[in-house]
């Protein structure tokens, strides 16, 4: 547990940082930028192929056809949604790393400042 002592510091360093500053600077808005460009996309993926699985199976037949042996295109479909949010999981703690380092480099530029 953190002392009085460190708990008040930790305060007042907080207090004297000018977050404004920090999300006009440069480096915050490329950290932005970067996350914006790798989310979003994924994001839009990832709602797509999970939504295409009720949406098929109510208004079409198409996953009622047989994929291979008595399994239909829809029990591929809902393994693959399985293995599709496994991957981005593990892309974006991939990519996540990545950020951390633009986030380091910001706390750099702070405390330089400071």
């Amino acid at each position: 547990m953190p002392s009085n002592e460190s708990v008040a510091k930790d305060q007042k360093e907080s207090a004297s940082i000018d977050y404004t500053e920090i999300v006009q600077s440069p480096s915050f808005q490329v950290l932005l930028r970067k996350k914006r460009k790798f989310i979003i996309p994924l994001s839009i993926f990832f709602m797509v192929f999970y939504f295409s699985l009720p949406i098929l199976t109510s208004y079409s037949t198409v996953l009622n056809s047989y994929a291979f042996g008595a399994i239909s295109w829809a029990w591929v479909l809902a393994f693959a949604q399985f293995i599709m949010t496994w991957t981005l999981c593990v892309l974006y703690s991939k990519k996540a790393a990545t950020f951390d380092i633009l986030v380091d480099k910001i706390i750099n530029e702070v405390k330089g400042r400071g």
